[in-house]
């Protein structure tokens, strides 16, 4: 069956930009109400220090081996994640370009060494579906990789409580040895939701991805919660480590985002069809003598 050229370059040109269009977010609701997005504004040490020192204004929670960081790829800074200060990773995130400058929280993927860290919401419509979006990325603890894949995603959460977990309640674990844990809300009712997973390499680095997630209020007044998960909740000491960085921001790298590849694959090729028939024909109304 052929395509007809003009049709084909139309539907092709409708499914690339569709497919960029998907980045802006144009009908999506944005979570409303949050502040200090960017973790820029404490009361307490200067970053590079963990995230109760820190003390980020707004947000509460985060005990454990939680820091704010500032951005950068200098291994000799004291005040990034690589850097030699505890807890120092193998990789540093690239700098993002999120107007009005931004640091980064770090936080130990295995559970039994961190916490949530939540932000309290007020005036959000019952039953109403809301955006987040953010970067997130991950590496590894210096000197502790073992020759090991590590997996990392935030577990994000918007109820009436915060995300809980049980260190080693789930199922035995046949790549990293013991038993994984297992994570819920005690509201019954909060939205839950896993970011696309990442793996890293023995000490490597997955930079910055953007993720885009749809959250629902079961009342006026929620908490937002986020919780590092690295290696399914297994508590061996590997460890992942994964980064936070411009909540609710737009993409700050250009590029489109993991759901519209596919329909701007599709598009592409389209056309790719359509300017390959048209060529066809031109060979057939002029053939070489």
């Amino acid at each position: 069956m052929q395509i007809h050229f003009q049709k084909a370059m139309m539907i092709g040109l409708l499914g690339c930009g569709l497919a960029l269009g998907f980045g802006s977010h144009a009908n999506a609701t944005p979570l409303p109400g949050l502040t200090n997005l960017n973790f820029l504004n404490y009361t307490g040490s200067a970053p590079k220090n963990t995230f109760n020192n820190v003390n980020p204004v707004g947000w509460t929670g985060g005990n454990g081996l939680i820091f704010i960081v500032a951005p950068g790829t200098d291994s000799t800074s004291s005040t990034t994640a690589c850097g030699p200060t505890y807890l120092s990773t193998y990789g540093c995130p690239s700098t993002l370009s999120i107007p009005g400058g931004y640091n980064e929280v770090e936080a130990d993927g295995n559970p039994a060494f961190e916490s949530g860290f939540n932000f309290a919401l007020t005036g959000l419509t019952a039953g109403q579906t809301y955006t987040l979006s953010f970067y997130q990325a991950a590496s590894q603890q210096r000197g502790f990789a073992n020759g090991l894949n590590t997996t990392e995603q935030w577990i994000v959460s918007l109820g009436t409580s915060g995300m809980t977990f049980c260190n080693g309640c789930g199922a035995a674990d046949s790549y990293y040895g013991g038993h994984d844990s297992t994570y819920s809300n005690p509201d019954p009712n909060a939205s839950v939701v896993a970011t696309p997973l990442m793996t890293t390499p023995p000490g490597g680095l997955t930079d910055w991805q953007y993720v885009s997630i749809n959250l629902t209020a079961d009342a006026s007044d929620n908490l937002l919660s986020f919780l590092a998960w690295g290696d399914n909740g297994n508590t061996v000491n590997l460890p992942p480590m994964v980064f936070l960085a411009g909540v609710n921001s737009r993409p700050g790298l250009n590029v489109p985002e993991p759901s519209s590849l596919p329909l701007l694959a599709t598009g592409l090729g389209l056309l790719g069809i359509a300017l390959w028939q048209r060529r066809r024909r031109g060979r057939k109304s002029n053939p070489v003598v």
